[in-house]
């Protein structure tokens, strides 16, 4: 998700972006929840609200590096430097739509039963294992500690999983809801980017072998 960039004095850069994003979406869920009177409608709709941050959050994360070496402005300047923290949101994002998740199963177990299914369970578990494992390499200490070769394939086998698990889940609900094939504009595009940014650095590689 990101390491080794410098923190800004500013609310838009650094832990200070993340602080404000989380705080922002925690304070929106609440809203959102409390709409409903804190009742399971409520609680769905913050599931369905977290899942559509978290999108944004990680698609703004994983594209940074492309974007900022195949368009290089202030905007893509700043998504690159600041693409560990847009990262830790995500996971931040992420982490509001899994307490979300457990309140539902908690307020209404058949519904809960109805959504789910065993392989939610696994590919889900594994999704979050990922989205641990790279929130926690995302400091300095824990990254320096594995290593740049294993921390750098960690957060690519993360990251690829994670897009792959987000085209599943949005793209799913297409047949009963069509509009949700917009969700996966921004899940090929971060794709398409990331190939094409990888396709000088690959010629570069075979004429110098």
């Amino acid at each position: 998700m990101g390491r080794n960039m410098p923190t800004r004095q500013n609310w838009f850069d650094g832990w200070r972006l993340f602080a404000l994003l989380s705080l922002t979406l925690l304070a929106l869920s609440i809203w959102i929840a409390g709409m409903r009177g804190f009742e399971a409608d409520g609680v769905r709709m913050v599931i369905r609200f977290t899942a559509r941050t978290s999108l944004v959050l990680f698609c703004l994360a994983f594209a940074g590096a492309a974007l900022a070496r195949l368009w290089p402005n202030a905007w893509t300047r700043w998504q690159r430097r600041n693409r560990r923290y847009l990262g830790v949101s995500f996971a931040a994002s992420h982490a509001i739509h899994a307490v979300a998740i457990l309140a539902f199963a908690m307020m209404d177990p058949i519904g809960y039963a109805a959504a789910t299914s065993t392989a939610s369970y696994i590919f889900g578990g594994i999704g979050y294992a990922f989205i641990i494992a790279m929130t926690a390499t995302s400091f300095d200490r824990t990254a320096a500690a594995i290593g740049a070769r294993a921390w750098r394939r960690l957060h690519l086998a993360g990251g690829y999983y994670l897009l792959f698990q987000f085209m599943v889940s949005f793209g799913k609900r297409i047949p009963d809801m069509p509009l949700y094939a917009l969700f996966l504009i921004p899940l090929v595009a971060v794709f398409a980017l990331r190939m094409i940014a990888m396709a000088p650095r690959a010629q570069r590689t075979v004429r110098m072998g």
